[in-house]
């Protein structure tokens, strides 16, 4: 068998623009032979789908899997709202939520783990989707969340179906309580979190970075005022005391009461809220805008009208 080096396969990437994993699977089963690897990736729809990978996918749904004492949420994009509403992408996203339950939060695991009922693997249907809708799509990211007594409640915001949306929640609720009791409270930490998008789960868990910054900014402000070093002590303290409660999620007012702290709702309900997770579809992409007519105009060979006097 032939040697697979790295030059082989990058020289394949290269030509196909297929992924790296995908290039040293043909390389293998051609035996090393390039142009019989391009073949293999053509018959596969690979070069296919590589050919719309460089393209923004920035839409797509959010979809949540629960069981007992865990729950998986994952985000699949695709470039257009309209393929999320296309009932076999919609399935796709709800089946793939629902392996990340048993395989985990990897992605490289999601995407090796058997795809029910087609003898492909989850890469290899998201592949064979590509190239069936036309769309660049892909599995951006995945959360579990687990508890050794309790539940993890799921939220989906404005559900086009049920564990399908653009915004997502998992809430890890532990308690001796009745389930049901607890899944309640959790749902409610879900619409909670949804609301107000809280970046930590308690001071200890909030990002040292973000927070020296955070100081760094507010110290600035006060000594603009021209006080005392003290009291400039002072005023930063209260005001770090005021951005934990924007972005620590159990130090934030409980939406559905308007002055309860989300950490005595815990408490008087005797749990305890260990994890949370929240996905916005899209949020962090670098979305690129365009006029949509020219484009279509464009890929019609069509000349641009020009503008009116």
């Amino acid at each position: 068998m032939a040697e697979i080096t790295a030059a082989l396969v990058k020289d394949l990437r290269e030509r196909t623009g297929a992924g790296m994993m995908d290039c040293k699977k043909a390389l293998i089963e051609a035996d090393g032979d390039q142009e019989a690897a391009i073949d293999w990736l053509r018959k596969k729809g690979l070069s296919a789908a590589a050919k719309k990978s460089g393209r923004v996918a920035a839409e797509g749904l959010v979809g949540v899997s629960s069981a007992p004492n865990r729950a998986a949420m994952v985000e699949v994009n695709a470039e257009t709202d309209f393929v999320a509403r296309n009932e076999t992408f919609q399935g796709f996203v709800a089946t793939v939520a629902t392996i990340a339950l048993d395989v985990g939060e990897n992605i490289d695991a999601i995407k090796a783990a058997p795809y029910p009922g087609t003898g492909r693997t989850v890469a290899e249907e998201l592949t064979h989707l590509v190239a069936t809708i036309g769309e660049n799509m892909n599995i951006r990211r995945a959360r579990v969340l687990t508890v050794p007594q309790g539940v993890v409640a799921t939220y989906v915001h404005s559900a086009v179906k049920p564990g399908l949306g653009k915004i997502g929640v998992l809430a890890a609720v532990e308690g001796s309580s009745e389930l049901a009791a607890l899944e309640t409270l959790g749902r409610q930490v879900g619409m909670h979190v949804a609301a107000t998008r809280p970046e930590a789960l308690d001071i200890d868990a909030v990002d040292p970075a973000a927070l020296e910054r955070e100081k760094a900014v507010l110290s600035e402000q006060a000594r603009a005022s021209g006080k005392p070093e003290p009291i400039i002590e002072k005023m930063v303290e209260g005001r770090i005391r005021k951005y934990y409660e924007e972005v620590v999620l159990l130090e934030q007012v409980w939406v559905h009461d308007g002055e309860s702290r989300v950490r005595a709702v815990i408490k008087k309900a005797g749990a305890k809220l260990t994890g949370f997770a929240r996905f916005h579809l899209g949020e962090g992409i670098d979305r690129q805008t365009g006029d949509f007519a020219a484009e279509v105009a464009a890929a019609a060979g069509i000349a641009p009208k020009p503008p009116s006097p």
